[in-house]
């Protein structure tokens, strides 16, 4: 991402020179384009990205916002807060000898990372090969890294029309926005086919329900300059204008939008699917918490603690089962709190959508059911009000009706919310 923002001059040339000395000083030379987005100084020092970098870069038909997603399984957590804005995927694979190969198979993150954006609504994605120039621009390696990954995405519900790949050499600049100098030489010989640029030039943007009630689940908050306090996030629905008064949903406090930020520059108003800054006034910076909703004040999001969900069972080793022994965390946009399955309902045929079964006893992987989920108190002793959290049916609103199930560090199920109980 780096090297892509570099070629298309979104990163200046004092910033890289800066990166390369800073990098080499403390002995990641090799991660010198990492650091145009990996901004702290734990990622620096460690060498991964862990949280989600919001860069802006635009191609002669697009305003592409980018989200620098972690592929650390350690920060998973964060990959899925990146991957619930986004309306994209571009997926990175290491094309170096045993590289791929260590990510694809069970353990590895590449899996988990489709899965887990296609789960979340996701129905573009690009792969972009890279590191190709490890193994001498080897057709023969590019193709079967295609063969491998074809089938398991048409597996995870990507259409082959939505899926492109792209043979890149990302530390080398190689066909990122142009495909031409000595290094690309040998990739010329064998693919004449578009740069990662001109693929994310033709992504095609979701339609957006600007006539939905306003909904803008919070993705980070911060101070901001002065008073107030300034939070960000994706609008899942509406439009909000400066001035606008807005309710903090769980709870009853409201906060007025003094200013409105989209790509660094202010702006009058933003519409559904925008991303955005919003300043805000009248409010205690101590109210605002990632997960929170803001909601037009005459256009509340339902609050639930129990609601019912259908879901998929991903490849888990461990069934699930119902009631105190099927604790997990449940994942709704940046937000996770920890909830169990309470009731196991039915299985479901995926293809015609019929009863398989009815209160089955436990979910293997692959399963497709219907579920209840309660959330649990995040308290350890003594009896404590569960916080609900703002949700809606996928029927209302597609984005506030996703839900992702973990256990243990894994992801194990995902699904649609279909009705709130309580």
């Amino acid at each position: 991402m780096g090297r892509l923002l570099y070629e298309l001059g979104r990163l200046e040339e004092k910033a890289r020179i800066a990166n390369e000395r800073g990098s080499s000083k403390a002995g990641k030379s090799s991660f010198s384009w990492a650091w145009g987005l990996d901004g702290t100084t734990e990622e620096r020092e460690r060498g991964i990205t862990m949280d989600i970098a919001q860069q802006m870069l635009t191609t002669p038909h697009r305003q592409v916002t980018i989200l620098d997603a972690p592929g650390h399984k350690d920060f998973i957590p964060n990959m899925i807060s990146g991957a619930s804005q986004a309306d994209c995927a571009l997926l990175v694979v290491d094309a170096a000898t045993g590289q791929f190969e260590a990510g694809f198979e069970r353990g590895g993150q590449t899996r988990e990372h489709l899965l887990l954006v296609r789960s979340l609504g996701v129905a573009q994605v690009i792969v972009a090969i890279n590191k190709l120039d490890q193994v001498d621009w080897d057709r023969g390696r590019y193709e079967e890294i295609r063969s491998t990954l074809r089938p398991f995405l048409l597996q995870s519900g990507f259409h082959p029309s939505k899926t492109k790949y792209v043979p890149v050499g990302a530390m080398l600049g190689v066909n990122l926005a142009t495909r031409e100098g000595n290094d690309a030489t040998l990739l010329q010989n064998w693919y004449e086919g578009p740069t990662l640029v001109d693929l994310l030039d033709v992504l095609e943007p979701p339609a957006r329900d600007i006539t939905a009630p306003l909904r803008i689940p919070i993705a980070n908050v911060f101070r901001s300059h002065g008073s107030g306090a300034a939070v960000s996030g994706r609008l899942c629905g509406g439009v909000v204008q400066v001035g606008e008064k807005l309710r903090i949903l769980p709870g009853d406090e409201t906060a007025i939008v003094k200013s409105i930020e989209v790509d660094e520059e202010s702006a009058p108003w933003a519409a559904a699917g925008t991303n955005a800054t919003f300043y805000l006034t009248s409010v205690d910076p101590v109210n605002l918490h990632i997960g929170n909703v803001l909601c037009s004040t005459t256009d509340l999001a339902p609050l639930a603690t129990v609601f019912t969900a259908r879901i998929i069972v991903f490849d888990i080793q461990v069934p699930i089962t119902a009631g105190t022994s099927a604790r997990v965390e449940l994942f709704h946009h940046s937000h996770d709190v920890p909830a169990t399955v309470s009731k196991l309902t039915s299985t479901i045929d995926r293809a015609s959508g019929k009863v398989i079964k009815a209160n089955p006893r436990v979910l293997t992987k692959g399963a497709s059911a219907e579920v209840q989920i309660s959330l649990r108190s995040t308290t350890l002793s003594g009896p404590a009000a569960v916080r609900p959290i703002p949700l809606e049916t996928f029927a209302v609103n597609k984005e506030m009706g996703r839900i992702l199930i973990r256990r243990g560090g894994e992801t194990i199920g995902a699904g649609i919310v279909l009705g709130i109980d309580g």
